[in-house]
């Protein structure tokens, strides 16, 4: 097997490139600062690109990527790759969110202290030589709110941290259950509580349109006059501007900020001259362990993705864990044939593609069996570039209707995705489930139950129940010197109509096909390509 290329465009800690050089699947090129244009040129050659916060992937990146199958950010976010380009070329775009958990969320709350103590305006001082010790009188924390704005990994280690120190937490997350909260000894509020209530506020959510300017000129005026606002998440989240403003009116008491709105920030940033406002460089994962844990956790997930053992942290495609995994990977492999198998059969436009899931499959998040399935169907009838992370984009775009179903009914077969595609011109519904050694099997089409094997090179036929019909179809891939390497076959309830499915080891000649078509009794007769 050819080996795959992997391209680190910003520096990675060695551990990272130790473990992507392990074995003989990949050749891995180290190219930091790459300009735009060199990416651009070079991005061809390439199965996978890691990169950290220095390397802008663009829509025009991505674009000339022909090869690409994975983008990995070593780190937090997806901000400077364009992850709506990436997913309509069908690449997995993946980050490292537990990586620099740690790191990140002791930077935020040693940006607490500092505002609580003035310790980095008293160390100025000490070192211009004054003893300014009545100047910088602080708070305690004890007995304090601290405001939590995004209760994920980083913001729950904060609150964590805050809670040992003796503060009181109040959160905004709208995607965080009451009862998970209070497990946590954390109180669930609205965002206008979180910052009318607060000693302290730290933001821990991404950057998107929805969080962009969230905290401006309206919201710091809601807050208390001696609260202190602390960002270690995404610049643009806090208006800098309406936060320079405040702070020079001593509407607020201070702030602290590790981003910004562009960095690095410009020269005359109204934020450098303010006294109360403590600034540091990005350092949030700034720290020589966290390098090393993203760099690790960079290297396995792409390595995984690109040799077929599971996706975690992408934000495009549903992450599996290990043990999730294990249980959905032949229904991937299920999921995809009877995509093809029935994206081949049905005539018309596609209008619906409607799938039920039943049994163990109940229990999972089957969006990656979802997406897999969606593309078998699409594949053979689009010539485009189409895979399972692009499908349901694909669909959406061309008006087709993705339904999931999960289904409480015990139905005729354990474990079984059933798909039905409504065209224009017809319905068709095919069941498929594993067998016993967890290969994919097709179990009934339409009210035909069959036996047949979704693989290679697929004969299916549809005919009337009448003798002679096995003896014709023998003969005719006999004479064509085309060995049947599996049949199967099955009967309408009536028992007026038959299916036979047949695995050969080569494709049938149209010639073959044509003449079988022309058999009376034979319906229809086409060949199938389930890879």
């Amino acid at each position: 097997m050819a080996r795959m290329k992997v391209l680190v465009s910003d520096k990675l800690a060695e551990e990272g490139l130790k473990i992507l050089r392990e074995g003989d699947a990949f050749d891995v090129d180290t190219r930091y600062d790459l300009k735009p244009e060199d990416l651009k040129k070079v991005i061809g050659e390439y199965d996978a690109l890691i990169v950290r916060s220095g390397t802008q992937v663009t829509s025009e990146i991505i674009e000339a990527a022909s090869r690409l199958k994975v983008i990995g950010r070593a780190g937090v976010g997806l901000d400077n790759v364009d992850l709506a380009a990436a997913t309509r070329k069908g690449i997995i775009a993946m980050n490292t969110p537990g990586g620099n958990t740690t790191s990140t969320a002791e930077h935020a709350f040693s940006l607490i202290m500092a505002l609580a103590r003035n310790i980095p305006q008293a160390h100025a001082s000490m070192k211009a030589g004054r003893w300014d010790r009545s100047k910088y009188q602080g708070v305690e924390l004890y007995g304090k709110t601290l405001g939590v704005i995004g209760l994920g990994r980083i913001g729950s280690t904060v609150a964590k941290f805050a809670q040992g120190f003796g503060m009181a937490i109040k959160a905004y997350d709208p995607f965080l259950s009451a009862e998970m909260a209070a497990k946590r000894g954390i109180a669930v509020s609205t965002l206008e509580e979180v910052i009318r209530q607060s000693d302290f506020i730290t933001i821990h959510v991404p950057k998107t349109d929805e969080t962009k300017g969230m905290i401006g000129e309206k919201e710091i005026a809601m807050m208390k006059k001696n609260v202190r606002l602390i960002n270690c998440a995404r610049g643009g989240i806090i208006n800098e501007m309406a936060l320079a403003k405040a702070l020079e009116e001593k509407r607020i008491a201070g702030a602290a900020l590790d981003v910004y709105d562009e960095e690095p920030p410009k020269a005359d940033l109204p934020l450098v001259k303010i006294d109360q406002c403590v600034l540091t460089p990005h350092l949030g994962a700034s720290t020589a362990e966290a390098q090393v844990n993203v760099a690790i956790e960079i290297a396995h997930t792409v390595r995984d993705a690109l040799l077929g053992k599971g996706v975690r942290n992408a934000a495009n495609f549903p992450s599996l864990d290990e043990e999730t995994f294990k249980v959905l990977d032949p229904y991937l492999d299920l999921g995809d044939k009877i995509g093809k198998f029935s994206g081949q059969l049905i005539s018309g436009g596609i209008r619906t593609i409607r799938i039920t899931y039943s049994g163990i499959l109940k229990k999972y998040n089957v969006m990656p069996v979802t997406m897999a399935i969606t593309h078998g169907v699409l594949k053979p009838i689009l010539s485009e570039n189409i895979n399972a992370i692009n499908s349901l984009d694909i669909a959406r775009e061309r008006g087709i209707d993705v339904q999931e179903i999960q289904s409480n009914k015990d139905g005729e077969f354990v474990n079984c995705v059933m798909l039905e595609i409504v065209s224009d011109k017809e319905t068709l519904e095919v069941w498929g489930t594993l067998s016993s050694n967890q290969k994919p099997r097709i179990v009934k089409v339409k009210d035909v139950y069959v036996e047949a094997v979704p693989s290679g090179d697929i004969l299916f036929i549809r005919n009337q129940d009448v003798p002679g019909i096995v003896g014709v179809v023998g003969t005719a891939l006999g004479n064509a010197k085309i060995n049947i390497a599996y049949i199967t076959f099955g009967r309408e309830k009536t028992m007026a109509k038959a299916v036979s499915v047949v695995n050969v080891d080569s494709d049938v000649p149209s010639s073959v096909l044509e003449s079988l078509r022309k058999t009376p009794g034979i319906l229809f007769a086409k060949m199938l390509k389930v890879s």
